[in-house]
């Protein structure tokens, strides 16, 4: 595969359906309201429906909630142990030698952050579809129905690199950080604390700056814009590449989008405040900004 800092466009997926090594999966997750009275903020239903209505050929289907997060917490989607996620790869056939392709339907996040978990487990040979199986599918490129057939079951390996997560002290000890920029990929809206928050109290991380992730995106096609108007939608924040960076959104899946990004414009201090406002709204101890 070409060199492209992790992502592959429509055209070259097509070229390598038939790789062996390829390991090419669909990432997709749905949020739905959760019932009243709940106190979860949303149920997180996989997205198997989808899946076995229409995939790219050969994919196989991955649960983020089901089988790669933790389950030991009320959190949604946070990164558990190695050696779970090692188990979970290597059900889905991922190994060493393995290429690594992720996509999802609607959003890119759900393929970002699989790819920003197998980035922090050392696993380095794999790459986002750009516009996931929305421009796939307006191409009218091949399609396959029913049930995942899966790969073979392989021995995956990590190589855990830390500094890929923080938690909610890291994060706020950056808000106090001159050499850190914390940065919210939430809609403007919520950043500002205008609307209710179905995470908690309404408002932001004091301090942080805003790059909403739906403005990374070409509404229509789903595609990433251009990296030249990212880097400038970041810079006009502040962001440089000479500050860590601590992005974080609802539930650490939409700040997968700006890191990914951030990322391909060669920025190296990434971190993802993974419990996000899941968290951060909800513990009273900790500060908040509005207006």
């Amino acid at each position: 595969m070409p060199e492209r800092n992790g992502l592959i466009t429509t055209a070259e997926l097509a070229g390598i359906l038939d790789r062996p090594n390829l390991r090419l999966f669909d990432c997709t997750t749905y949020l739905e309201p959760a019932p009243a009275g709940s106190d979860v903020p949303y149920l997180a239903v996989p997205g198997r429906q989808t899946f076995e209505a229409g995939h790219i050929p050969g994919a196989d289907f991955l649960d983020l909630q089901g089988e790669f997060s933790a389950d030991d917490t009320e959190l949604r989607f946070m990164m558990p142990e190695v050696a779970r996620l090692e188990a979970a790869f290597g059900r889905h056939g991922v190994s060493a030698d393995s290429e690594v392709v992720l996509y999802s339907i609607g959003t890119p996040m759900w393929a970002t952050r699989f790819w920003w978990m197998l980035k922090s487990l050392g696993f380095e040979n794999l790459s986002v579809l750009d516009g996931g199986l929305d421009k796939w599918k307006a191409e009218g490129r091949a399609l396959e129905t029913g049930a995942a057939k899966g790969y073979k079951p392989a021995r995956f390996v990590a190589k855990p690199k830390s500094g890929f997560f923080v938690d909610k002290h890291e994060t706020l000890a950056a808000t106090a950080d001159r050499s850190a920029v914390v940065v919210n990929a939430l809609g403007p809206q919520f950043h500002r604390g205008l609307e209710p928050s179905r995470y908690g109290r309404p408002g932001r991380v004091p301090g942080s700056c805003n790059v909403s992730a739906a403005t990374l995106l070409d509404p229509q096609t789903k595609a990433f814009i251009p990296l030249g108007e990212a880097e400038a939608k970041f810079k006009a924040q502040g962001i440089t590449r000479d500050k860590r960076v601590v992005a974080y959104c609802g539930g650490g899946i939409s700040a997968t989008i700006d890191l990914f990004l951030l990322y391909r414009l060669g920025y190296d201090k990434l971190t993802l405040y993974d419990g996000s406002m899941g968290e951060w709204a909800k513990d009273t101890a900790l500060p908040i900004e509005t207006g």
